[in-house]
């Protein structure tokens, strides 16, 4: 196939007066092609037309500073997981709560994580301790990839009750050092990025592994569409160490990546300078519209901006438009 190419958009987001997010942490986009991106900042939930507009925001006062993914279902509800709340809650288009998923929904669960990083995860544990994304099933089941205090993936019915779980620390099919992205495909496999082993894992929907994807790098989420892999994926630092390939000899660079649906690369964006547009600084959520036009959400000051190590206007939001 022809690898598509893509091209930044020049100031694409027209941010209020007055609104910041030094990080946005997911980016998802409705059936309308309305844009919605999760802030760790006091607005949480930013609500853009496809070519810029600002519509709206919401969430003010809803979720801690550590926001993480942004799921939109097919019915245009919006699923947002909160890492340091425990939770992952199901709103209206404007912001209205539907649903919270998870009996102890808030209270981290006991995996025996301490806070500290997550080789202290000693063992899988019921849903949630700071849980990352959630994928919504053709059949309307839920995924949900709980993350940096657990290693585990828990599947819901769509009513919100839970049917499954599997996963434990490790580096071995169907261990995790980090799930920390989620999607599940028109047959129903589920694809779990399992960040920190630099490797995607596939499984059936009752979580039977199947295979990975090793050509990728700190996976921190995936889209699957029109037959396509899309996977935003975090920089190395020599000296650094994954878990499944050991100690990190050089720097490499934060990317997007572009896969067939046999996990072989098509092509990939981005370069060394992290702020220049097109490059990434720490890509952790993208979206795909009906055009194939992409945005990519970065935790900037998270990952960079807090240390100095990248200016303070480094972008968090961009748009790449897909040139065939």
């Amino acid at each position: 196939m022809t690898a598509p190419r893509y091209v930044p958009v020049a100031d694409w987001e027209q941010l209020p007066a007055g609104y910041t997010h030094p990080d946005v942490a997911a980016v998802a986009v409705n059936s309308k092609g309305r844009v919605y991106l999760f802030c760790r900042a006091e607005h949480p939930v930013l609500i853009y037309e496809r070519d810029g507009r600002f519509v709206g925001s919401w969430g003010e006062g809803v979720f801690t500073m550590r926001t993480h993914g942004i799921t939109i279902a097919p019915d245009d509800s919006v699923w947002c997981t909160d890492d340091a709340g425990h939770s992952v809650r199901r709103f209206t288009p404007d912001g209205k709560l539907l649903l919270m998923l998870g009996e102890n929904a808030g209270k981290p669960s006991d995996s025996g994580y301490d806070g500290s990083n997550i080789t202290t995860v000693a063992r899988g544990a019921p849903p949630f301790n700071r849980p990352t994304n959630l994928a919504v099933a053709p059949n309307g089941d839920l995924y949900v990839s709980d993350g940096y205090g657990n290693a585990r993936v828990h599947r819901f019915s769509a009513a919100g009750k839970l049917l499954a779980s599997w996963g434990e620390p490790g580096t071995g099919p169907g261990q995790f050092m980090l799930p920390h992205g989620i999607a599940v495909d028109l047959t129903g496999n589920v694809y779990v990025c399992d960040r920190e082993s630099d490797r995607i894992q596939v499984f059936t929907a009752e979580g039977r592994f199947i295979r990975e994807i090793t050509d990728v790098q700190r996976p921190t989420q995936i889209v699957l569409a029109g037959g396509l892999m899309y996977v935003s994926e975090l920089g190395w630092g020599a000296g650094q160490r994954s878990f499944r390939r050991g100690p990190i000899e050089r720097d490499l660079p934060s990317r997007v990546s572009v896969l067939d649906t046999s996990g072989t690369v098509v092509t990939r964006i981005g370069g060394p300078n992290p702020c220049a547009p097109g490059s990434f600084c720490a890509p952790h959520g993208l979206a795909v519209d009906s055009n194939g036009d992409l945005y990519v959400a970065e935790v900037v000051w998270t990952i960079a901006g807090k240390a100095g190590r990248v200016p303070p206007d480094c972008h968090t939001i961009q748009k790449l438009q897909r040139i065939e």
